[in-house]
């Protein structure tokens, strides 16, 4: 043990000492006035359409915004400019995602014409096994008995996955990136409505020693709209990523703390180990595609179920209009609900980590297997739910359905460079404020909760049981759109919001793609969603007023807030970049 602790030493002191050659400094970022634009969960706030010749990026913060655009200006390529929001949204907004957590990454590089999809999820601890979340009477345990604490943190993967993507699509110096976030670390930012709404109605926050100093004040209150929140904590851990890159990160102290901090926690401690940070390393796979009228869309494979899920979707629809004498009869919102139950019968069913789970891609998006799928959808009737999956391919693996995925709060970045680089990046921590343990200035992640709970249902394995080392299930979805005949990318978007990202994504989509819709108006549409379960409108926005309609074609009707956060970047045949960030929370779109 002390020769292993003794090599982790050497090794960042060296990591340290070649890497600190390449550091530059930026000149520190102007604070921004949050009170100009009031947000809270559930209170929208106009947001315009950006355009721009240049560049454009789409992101959750103010903050993160300008901290990209401004790599942008100084050459740096999307994927940079997405580096540096990112580390500049861990500190804005911890809620919901960070370097203690992971996530999906989309990169269209101009040179080779090429889409990357890269995969930063946690990872099960190795000693992890299907009874991980299984109490001592057999039970399962309630998802906040789980998650809160140590239990549920999964290795984390975000800063292997933007160093792998770094390495191919980067045009700056990697410690470069992390000017800003320092700066507004040490110097301090203004608590947004938003981000003090979110702590005011946390439970669980205050459990953590650490996230209590952090977050509240010394009588124990919430931390007030404005007041001025500095991290010099996480300003240190920045600068030994700066400084060492990723090893810091998985060999030193960052680890260290991370770990002791998960096995050490009084009620609930985890599994996590320093041989699991050390040996974690981030996959590059190959994307989902489908064409869809005159697009080409692409989205994350899995463990990603949302790449499949909105494109087997958008391939029922078409399928439907194409062999249905009644398509053009058919009401649009009851086709979309009705081709999102049939998909999601079958990500419920086959989509796990594809490490461990043969996940029949191909099958599922086959213009066979679409075709004879789209049979069930009526004109003017529904399909029951929850409906069954189907057979995608032959003598395929039957697994149960498991719909799993209590994820809300992860975020969302669409990026275009000057050289026409794009960028769809999905990022999270899972619930808001993750697992509430911070440590180094962040807080960790509490995704293994993604994972279903039962390793098998009625005799059948479930495809998303936990495992060891296995990426649990997500419903993150960025996705790029290309022109089918030229290849040029023309839309960059992805949103937050648990399994409901598909149904925005799919949305989102239909509205631009068929409907022509500004992407403004877009994202500020009311939402419909089905789950395999109710269809789901929008408490508050104008699809509520489809309520009568669809009760009438016989759709169980459930009102609910959503909280999506949708930001996306078009790209023009002209070149001209818009961008639009969602009025339900408090991004913006900035370009040049």
């Amino acid at each position: 043990m002390a020769f292993q602790k003794s090599y982790r030493i050497a090794a960042l002191v060296l990591c340290l000492t070649l890497s600190s050659f390449f550091l530059s400094a930026c000149a520190p970022s102007t604070q921004i006035d949050h009170r100009a634009t009031p947000e809270t969960a559930g209170t929208w706030q106009k947001k315009p359409l950006i355009k721009a010749n240049h560049a454009m990026i789409s992101v959750a913060n103010p903050h993160a915004a300008k901290a990209g655009l401004k790599i942008l200006k100084e050459g740096g390529s999307a994927l940079d400019a997405a580096i540096a929001a990112q580390m500049v949204l861990n500190l804005v907004e911890p809620q919901s995602s960070g370097i203690g957590g992971g996530g999906f990454l989309l990169v269209f590089d101009p040179k080779t014409q090429k889409l990357h999809t890269y995969d930063g999820r946690e990872t099960a601890p190795a000693k992890s096994n299907t009874s991980l979340f299984i109490k001592e009477d057999g039970s399962k345990m309630s998802f906040f008995e789980a998650a809160i604490g140590g239990r549920a943190v999964g290795t984390p993967g975000l800063l292997s996955m933007l160093s792998l993507a770094h390495q191919k699509h980067g045009n700056v110096q990697w410690a470069s990136l992390f000017e800003d976030a320092i700066t507004l670390s040490q110097n301090g930012f203004e608590v947004s409505p938003r981000l003090h709404g979110l702590i005011k109605r946390d439970r669980f926050l205050k459990t953590d020693p650490t996230a209590r100093t952090y977050f509240y004040l010394e009588d124990g209150t919430p931390l007030p709209v404005g007041h001025l929140l500095k991290n010099p904590a996480f300003a240190d851990s920045l600068k030994q990523i700066q400084m060492g890159g990723i090893f810091s990160f998985h060999i030193g102290q960052i680890a260290d703390d991370i770990v002791s901090k998960v096995q050490n926690h009084k009620t609930n401690p985890g599994l996590l180990s320093l041989s699991d940070i050390q040996n974690y390393k981030a996959v590059e796979r190959n994307p989902v595609c489908l064409t869809y009228r005159a697009y080409d869309i692409c989205g994350m494979g899995p463990p990603s179920s949302g790449g499949i899920t909105v494109l087997e979707t958008l391939g029922l629809i078409e399928q439907y209009r194409r062999k249905n004498p009644k398509a053009a009869e058919t009401d649009s919102n009851h086709l979309l609900l009705e081709a999102s139950k049939l998909a999601f019968a079958d990500r419920n069913a086959f989509i796990g980590d594809e490490d461990f789970v043969s996940v029949p891609t191909k099958g599922l998006l086959s213009t066979a297997y679409l075709t004879d799928r789209q049979s069930f959808i009526q004109p003017d009737n529904t399909i029951k739910t929850p409906t069954y999956a189907g057979e995608p391919r032959l003598h395929a693996k039957k697994y149960a359905p498991d719909a799993t995925e209590h994820g809300l709060s992860t975020t969302h970045m669409s990026v275009v460079d000057k050289d026409g680089m794009v960028v769809s990046m999905t990022t999270s921590i899972e619930n808001a404020f993750g697992s509430r343990q911070m440590v180094g200035g962040f807080l960790l992640n509490n995704q293994l909760t993604d994972f279903s709970f039962a390793a098998e249902k009625n005799g059948l394995p479930v495809a998303n049981r936990i495992e060891p080392n296995k990426r649990p299930r997500s419903s993150m979805s960025p996705m790029i759109v290309f022109n089918k005949e030229t290849g040029k990318p023309i839309l960059a978007i992805g949103s937050p919001g648990g399994s409901r990202i598909i149904g925005y994504v799919i949305q989102s989509l239909i509205e631009i793609l068929d409907n022509d819709l500004a992407l403004d108006k877009v994202l500020a549409k009311g939402h419909i969603s089905n789950r395999n379960g109710a269809s789901e409108l929008e408490k508050g926005t104008e699809a509520e007023k489809l309520q009568a309609s669809l009760e009438a074609l016989g759709h169980e009707i459930k009102l609910k807030d959503m909280t999506s956060g949708l930001h996306a970047v078009q790209i023009l045949e002209n070149g001209t970049r818009l961008g639009a960030s969602d009025p339900r929370r408090e991004g913006i779109a900035l370009g040049y």
